[in-house]
């Protein structure tokens, strides 16, 4: 049995669509990612998926940038 496991983080440095989607590409490609949205008012950036690493998201969230504040 399989378990999705979605989880919320709060990025840093994002003021418009086109920033929103760079996160989005490179924390779908995480390993365990199943899709990742970008809510760029609130700066909230929600990933879903089985068996990715928080360290991982925020690696590709730096990839793209940006900072995942605690």
């Amino acid at each position: 049995m399989s378990t999705t496991t979605a989880r919320t983080y709060t990025v840093t440095g994002m003021t418009c669509s086109h920033c929103a989607a760079s996160v989005t590409e490179e924390v779908s490609e995480v390993a365990g990612v199943s899709g990742a949205e970008v809510e760029l008012a609130s700066g909230a950036l929600t990933v879903r998926g089985e068996g990715f690493i928080d360290a991982a998201v925020e690696e590709a969230v730096e990839e793209a940038g940006y900072k995942v504040i605690p």
